[in-house]
C-alpha cells in the first residue's frame, strides 16, 4: 500500500520563496511513488493543503481563499471547516521548511507532538543549528575547527559604540551575519567601523542576534551533506561552490538558475576532503541526526573551518548524491523509508497526588 506523505513548504520567513521551490520539487518528484499531500505554510501562520498545489507558480500571488486551511490532530491532517473532514492520515513527513520556524525546530516539534512521523531533523538539532553562534559552539566542542569570531545579542547592541568595540576585536575586514537567517541574506563584508556599523544596523533589523568573525580572504566555499540510510551515515562527496564576490550571494544562489557554478567533486588534496566528510560525520552522529543535513565549511591557507549546518538544505542537497531527477527522487523515497516514530518511553507515575502528603497544604488549594 503506498505511504502518504505530507510535505511541507513555506513558512513565515525570508528564505518562504527558496522553500515553495524545494517543496513543489519534492513534492513532484515523490508523486510517482507515494501519496503526496502538500501543506503550505502560509505568511499568515495557517496551514494549507490542496492536491492542486503543483507548482511554483501557484504560489507567486498566494490567496488564503484559493486553498482549504487545514490543521494537524494526531497524525490526520483535517480541513478546518465547521464541519471537519479528514483530508489524509499521514505515514511520514517531510520537512522542506527554510529558515523560520520551518528549520529553527518548531516544526518538528509540531510533529512529534501529533507522532507524525519525521524524514527531517528532530527540534533539537535545529534549533542548536539555526542559531549560528550556538552552531559555532557545538562543533567548537566537538573538535571541529571556526572562525574567530563573537556574538552579539539585542541587548548588546542597545549599547552601539560598546558593541561595535567588541566586534573589531578580530580586525578589518570582518563578516557581519544575523544570527538566525540562512541563504546568505543580511550577510555583508565591512571594511571599517562604518561599515561595520552599517552591517550590524542591517543585521538587527533583520534578526535578534548578530555574529561577527574575522573575515578570511581568498577563503573556498566547500559543502557536505551527510544521511542515514539503513542503519549508516551516507556521506556525499565534497562540493565547491564559486562566488564572483566577497561572500557567496543569494543572487549567485539562486537568481541565476542554473548558471549556479559549482565542482563536484571539489578540486581538494584527498586528506583535506576526507577531513571534511569526517567532520560532517561526526556532528551528524554527536547529535544523532535523523534526515538530511548539509554542512558548509571554508577552506582558508590549507585548513577547513565549520561554517554552518543546514538542517532543511536547498533541495533537500539531492544534487550531491545523485545527478538526474530519476536519482533525486529514489534519494528522497529512501530518506522517506527511514522515518519511524519518535519512540517515547514508559511514564512514570509517583502515585505522589494519592499519598495526601500535599492535601490541604498552603498554596496547594485555591481560598
Amino acid at each position: 500500500m503506498q505511504k502518504t506523505v505530507a510535505v511541507f513548504f513555506g513558512g513565515r520567513s525570508n528564505e518562504r520563496e527558496i522553500s515553495v521551490i524545494t517543496g513543489m520539487l519534492a513534492a513532484n518528484l515523490l508523486r510517482e511513488k507515494v501519496r503526496v499531500v502538500p501543506v503550505y505554510w502560509g505568511e499568515d501562520g495557517v496551514f494549507y493543503s490542496s492536491p492542486e498545489m503543483r507548482a511554483v507558480e501557484d504560489f507567486r500571488d498566494f490567496s488564503p481563499k484559493r486553498f482549504p486551511a487545514v490543521d494537524l490532530e494526531g497524525c490526520a491532517l483535517v480541513c478546518k471547516k465547521k464541519r471537519k473532514k479528514i483530508v489524509a492520515r499521514l505515514d511520514c513527513a517531510l520537512n522542506c521548511c527554510h529558515g523560520g520556524m520551518g528549520e529553527d525546530g518548531t516544526l518538528s516539534a509540531l510533529l512529534r507532538f501529533h507522532g507524525v512521523p519525521s524524514a527531517s531533523p528532530d527540534a533539537v538539532v535545529s534549533g542548536v543549528f539555526m542559531d549560528k553562534s550556538l552552531g559555532k559552539i557545538a562543533a567548537r566542542g566537538l573538535g571541529v575547527p571556526v572562525a574567530d569570531g563573537v556574538a552579539l545579542t539585542e541587548s548588546d547592541w542597545s549599547d552601539r559604540d560598546r558593541a561595535i568595540e567588541k566586534a573589531e576585536a578580530f580586525g578589518y575586514p570582518a563578516i557581519v551575519k544575523p544570527a538566525h537567517l540562512g541563504s546568505s541574506i543580511g550577510i555583508h563584508v565591512a571594511k571599517n567601523r562604518t561599515e561595520l556599523r552599517e552591517a550590524l544596523e542591517l543585521a538587527f533589523l533583520l534578526d535578534c542576534g548578530a555574529l561577527v568573525e574575522r573575515y578570511l580572504a581568498g577563503k573556498r566555499d566547500i559543502n557536505c551533506a551527510a544521511c542515514a540510510l539503513g542503519g549508516k551515515v551516507v556521506l556525499s562527496p565534497c562540493e565547491e561552490v564559486f562566488s564572483q564576490e566577497e561572500i557567496l550571494s543569494f543572487s549567485e544562489k539562486y537568481e541565476g538558475g542554473s548558471a549556479r557554478e559549482s565542482a563536484l567533486p571539489a578540486d581538494l588534496p584527498e586528506p583535506l576532503a576526507e577531513e571534511i566528510r569526517g567532520y560532517t560525520r561526526r556532528i551528524y552522529e554527536s547529535f544523532g541526526v535523523r534526515g538530511v543535513v548539509r554542512a558548509d565549511f571554508l577552506v582558508w591557507e590549507g585548513k577547513a573551518y565549520f561554517n554552518e549546518l543546514n538542517t532543511v538544505p536547498g533541495s533537500l542537497a539531492c544534487y550531491l548524491f545523485g545527478e538526474s531527477l530519476t536519482q533525486s527522487r529514489d534519494f528522497l523515497l529512501a530518506l522517506i523509508e527511514e522515518a519511524v516514530p519518535y519512540g517515547e518511553k514508559d511514564v512514570v507515575e509517583s502515585g505522589i497526588l494519592r499519598k495526601g502528603v500535599f492535601s490541604g497544604g498552603k498554596s496547594c488549594k485555591q481560598r
